[in-house]
């Protein structure tokens, strides 16, 4: 079982060297990547700043697992992975990353709206948004 959570913010550096990664792949024709950003939301006249994101990592894990099987039960993929962040993570930067890969372009584009969806449902992550002022609520997964 993959480990799937990433301390603080996904960088740029991450996500580069992932899709440089699957250059030598030569059997898959495309690639459809998901990133989940922190928004800058103003709730109750106060302003995200960040949003901590917490979760039982292990039981996490096992959700994320029986996502990505059964995302490749219902799609024909050559590889996928999923990751999130746990931690602190600032408005504008990445907290998820989903990156599906393919012979084609629409099993890629139908598979990534599958796991983006369940993650929202099914994973059990949960994140505390931090306000200007410091003060904090849990975030309500729309």
């Amino acid at each position: 079982m993959k480990k799937c959570f990433k301390e603080g913010a996904i960088t740029p550096e991450f996500i580069a060297n992932s899709i440089a990664h699957h250059q030598v792949k030569t059997n898959i024709g495309a690639h459809q990547i998901f990133l989940g950003q922190v928004r800058s939301d103003i709730i109750d006249n106060k302003e995200v700043v960040a949003i901590d994101y917490s979760a039982h990592e292990e039981m996490a894990n096992k959700a994320f697992h029986t996502i990505r099987e059964n995302t490749f039960n219902q799609f024909d993929l050559a590889c996928m992975h999923i990751y999130h962040s746990i931690g602190l993570v600032k408005a504008g930067e990445i907290c998820l990353f989903v990156f599906v890969s393919s012979a084609h372009r629409k099993m890629v584009q139908q598979a990534i709206e599958f796991v983006v969806e369940e993650i929202k449902v099914n994973a059990p992550v949960f994140g505390k948004e931090i306000f200007k002022d410091d003060s904090h609520v849990w975030k309500v997964n729309k």
